[in-house]
């Protein structure tokens, strides 16, 4: 008999389940032995790799996919790089589980602590990047949790070449197959049954459009981290110092276009706005970014700029559009951000030490930057090693989550024969 969707599902539930158990009992040395014999396999596999990935992208342009899509989908020797390195990164990270903090005796004589332990098995549910299955296998396998893998369809190529080599690293180091799996299936449906398996999935992290993580925010059964948009800001401060701002305001914007740290709205005070706007519009102009403004940034810049609506306050472009407003002060600055952005990423520009530390304190962002690159919201570049996605949520996880974010807590107590009187 066929077997359906729903039993593919639960068999592989099942099987990280009792993969998970595995693992809690293997030890740091062994599972980083998998993490470096899986970069190891990922170095000799790498024409291998591309050319899965050509298979991909060749689909992808074959079904219309635009060119940001195309460039999260595109596998490149750097990128491949940057896979190697992170799991070099990951093994060389800490290992939090089993840390043991806060111990102390209480009045009855017992000692009260708590341990690091692994969550169990998280469910990933991804789009395009093919990356994310090295990011996300390499940061649940190093935190001691079973993951179930399932990339977007336009990916499969990719993501089974990758699984290939992580396999091979799992191998390697005695683990069960079921520590990592890659759903095989491009059926919608896995989707619906993995978000419904509170038995067998403990986390579940959805990465990819926003109609994705509202639909699995709105119908899953099980726990969820996640963020919903990458509305991100760069406010350039009356006290800013313009080399820093035109670099910074450059390359938040153009060093990539598609990712969800990208600036989407450039803030300016009114002071500087004339010394600063002029020479980066001149810079987006030559780079290709179409700019939509608010009133005084079409009077300052022409009519290149084109109107900004409403919508364009809260849009995530992941294109080279970008949304200028100049404010006439820091609260106000504040208060856009907080109004119409998405609590991922915005930086503040300024060598004023009071309206940096007012903007690290008033902005309700899951990071807060002074002078630097809202690009740099990256668990790779908080030195995380890699990341399983950003979570703009408040509970359990904010941030770049990394390896203590795939971790819980519990209480241990050590007694010696201690009773309860």
């Amino acid at each position: 008999m066929t077997e359906t969707v729903l039993d593919y599902m639960t068999r592989l539930g099942r099987a990280a389940r009792e993969a998970s158990r595995q693992l809690a009992r293997a030890s740091t040395a062994q599972r980083n032995h998998a993490l470096l014999a899986a970069a190891e396999a990922l170095d000799a596999e790498r024409e291998a790799l591309l050319q899965a990935n050509q298979l991909d992208l060749q689909a992808g342009r074959k079904n219309g996919l635009d060119e940001a899509m195309l460039d999260r989908l595109a596998l490149t020797p750097a990128r491949i790089d940057d896979m190697i390195e992170g799991l070099r990164q990951v093994a060389a990270l800490p290992d939090p589980i089993g840390e043991i903090r806060d111990m102390r005796y209480m009045p009855s004589g017992i000692q009260v602590g708590k341990m690091r332990v692994a969550l169990g098995v998280i469910g990933i549910i991804y789009e395009s990047r093919p990356n994310v299955t090295i990011d996300a296998a390499s940061l649940c396998l190093k935190s001691g949790n079973a993951t179930i893998l399932r990339g977007g369809s336009e990916a499969i190529h990719s993501n089974q070449a990758i699984a290939r080599c992580v396999q091979q690293g799992i191998a390697a180091a005695g683990l069960p197959a079921a520590v990592v799996q890659v759903v095989e299936t491009t059926d919608r449906a896995a989707v619906g049954a993995l978000i419904s398996m509170p038995e067998y999935v403990d986390v579940i992290v959805p990465r990819g459009g926003k109609s994705l993580i509202e639909r699995i925010s709105r119908e899953a059964r099980v726990p969820v981290i996640k963020h919903l948009d990458g509305v991100c800001h760069v406010y350039i401060d009356q006290a800013a110092d313009l080399d820093k701002a035109v670099r910074v305001a450059d390359n938040a914007k153009t060093q990539r276009y598609a990712p969800c740290n990208t600036m989407e709205t450039l803030l300016v005070h009114r002071a500087i706005a004339a010394r600063v706007l002029p020479p980066l519009g001149e810079i987006y102009q030559t780079k290709g970014v179409e700019l939509r403004g608010c009133a005084a940034t079409r009077e300052l810049l022409g009519s290149a700029v084109l109107a900004a609506s409403e919508d364009d306050w809260f849009a995530e472009y992941n294109a080279p559009i970008l949304a200028i407003r100049i404010v006439d002060s820091l609260e106000a600055a504040i208060e856009h951000i907080n109004h119409y952005g998405s609590q991922h990423t915005d930086a503040i520009i300024t060598e004023n030490f009071s309206d940096a530390r007012r903007f690290l304190a008033e902005v309700d962002s899951s990071s807060v930057m002074v002078n630097a690159s809202t690009r740099f919201a990256d668990g790779f570049e908080y030195g995380l090693g890699a990341e399983i996605g950003i979570s703009t949520d408040k509970l359990h996880a904010r941030g770049p989550v990394g390896l203590h974010g795939l971790t819980s807590e519990k209480y241990v107590v050590f007694g010696d024969g201690h009773v309860r009187s």
